[in-house]
């Protein structure tokens, strides 16, 4: 027997993307339901926030928490030569005064289970261990709710005039819609693991996120998060980092000697746990909405790990999304069209982020040729580093960058809603 609740707004998916979405439109007073496949808190990947993450999060209310929790205060972004050189810092209270100059390494369960457990307190019903199987269809084709399986295996059918797809990386209408575009060229490999007890840079770089090189442009990520534990990854091409095997274990251990500063920093450090991997992970939908649905986080688009826009993407897209659904169901009219100016907003965010990170992949360029040319453009350049890309007035910045890497063509998807019935 399949029940029937009724809500405004169902959102699938409870990571940053949703919860925000949910606590945003919950504020605006709307009976929002929450369905998370798992059951919080849960381990995830993503763990440095951009500095502008904080608009979202002050908007949600958790500025305050995220500051009592103790997470490891990010001053800056550095980088670092295969030798061991390391740049001058982008210190971001040099580039604007302002509180989100200083931004967290988190531990993603906890701030995760924290975003949600807000949303939860802002009115948001929220179903843990909640797995949603399909779309429900209106006459019209459009989507008006969707069918789950509860923790106890029962089927449920939630009805609902929006529904707000957070389901992250597994991105349930691009799955059901074979929506998923991915990047032509950016096609990574990433192995991670973390470590106890590894070296920190003394004074204001104990907390930067550095970025670490590798040949053929491949880069570690290094993150210092609390209770002393670092997390360490590779991105690289596949045909580098399995030249010599497939076992992540030695690819990592192998390829800490091909950074100096990395086989430094880790001497001292004990790695523990498991090593992960994932690949092929650069990719957008097609379609940013269709009639009564809408995509945020990482069930829309995601771009690469490499300036950290992962949670930037979800806390803005969520945000963002709740007050297009808002502003839809004000005026009656969930079709997708309503999404286009929302869909227009994420793409020219994500398109600037992709050419710098072409840019960073490419062999001719540095950030350090760039600034030595171009000093004029460095605040530019920290702009889309701390995630204020709606900011007027980057031609300059993508046109010098053009100097030293080939820039990519703007894709044409994912800016505007589909029209047309979406798969259940």
């Amino acid at each position: 027997m399949i029940q029937a609740n009724h809500f405004d707004v169902i959102v699938v998916g409870g990571g940053p993307a949703g919860s925000t979405a949910a606590g945003v439109l919950a504020d605006h007073g709307r009976r929002v339901l929450v369905l998370e496949k798992e059951r919080f808190p849960r381990y995830h990947i993503g763990e440095s926030l951009m500095p502008f993450c904080y608009f979202p999060l002050e908007r949600l209310g958790v500025v305050d928490e995220l500051n009592k929790r103790g997470f490891t205060q990010k001053l800056s972004v550095q980088f670092v030569t295969q030798d061991g050189g390391k740049s001058q810092p982008f210190y971001f209270f040099q580039h604007y005064d302002h509180p989100s100059s200083t931004t967290w390494q988190v531990n993603r369960d906890e701030f995760d289970q924290m975003l949600l457990e807000t949303a939860e307190a802002k009115g948001a019903q929220v179903e843990q261990e909640t797995k949603v199987t399909r779309f429900l269809k209106g006459p019209g084709g459009e989507v008006v709710g969707v069918e789950a399986e509860s923790r106890d295996g029962q089927r449920v059918a939630y009805h609902a005039a929006m529904t707000i797809d957070a389901t992250g990386r597994d991105a349930l209408a691009i799955s059901k819609n074979r929506w998923r575009e991915r990047d032509p060229k950016l096609k990574k490999v990433s192995i991670w693991t973390y470590y106890r007890g590894a070296k920190r840079d003394p004074g204001l770089d104990a907390g930067s996120t550095t970025v670490a090189y590798l040949p053929e442009k491949g880069w570690f990520w290094y993150i210092p998060l609390k209770d002393d534990i670092v997390s360490v990854g590779i991105v690289a091409e596949r045909s580098y980092l399995y030249r010599d095997g497939r076992q992540p274990e030695e690819i990592f251990q192998r390829t800490i000697g091909e950074n100096a500063w990395i086989s430094d920093h880790l001497s001292e450090g004990q790695q523990f746990g498991d090593y992960w991997v994932t690949g092929e992970y650069s990719y957008r939908s097609r379609y940013c909405a269709s009639d009564g649905l809408v995509l945020v986080g990482d069930a829309f688009a995601f771009l690469d790990p490499v300036f950290s826009s992962g949670v930037f993407f979800a806390l803005k897209s969520g945000e963002m999304a709740a007050d297009a659904v808002h502003a839809a169901l004000e005026k009656g009219d969930c079709s997708s069209s309503q999404f286009d100016a929302y869909g227009e907003r994420m793409c020219e965010g994500v398109e600037l982020m992709r050419k710098i990170v072409y840019a960073f992949y490419d062999e001719s360029f540095s950030f350090g040729k760039l600034i030595r040319k171009y000093p004029d453009l460095r605040p530019d350049l920290t702009d889309c580093l701390i995630g204020n890309l709606e900011k007027h007035g980057f031609e300059d910045l993508v046109r010098a960058m053009g100097d030293f890497a080939e820039m990519p063509l703007a894709l044409d998807y994912g800016r505007r809603g589909h029209s047309e019935p979406v798969s259940a």
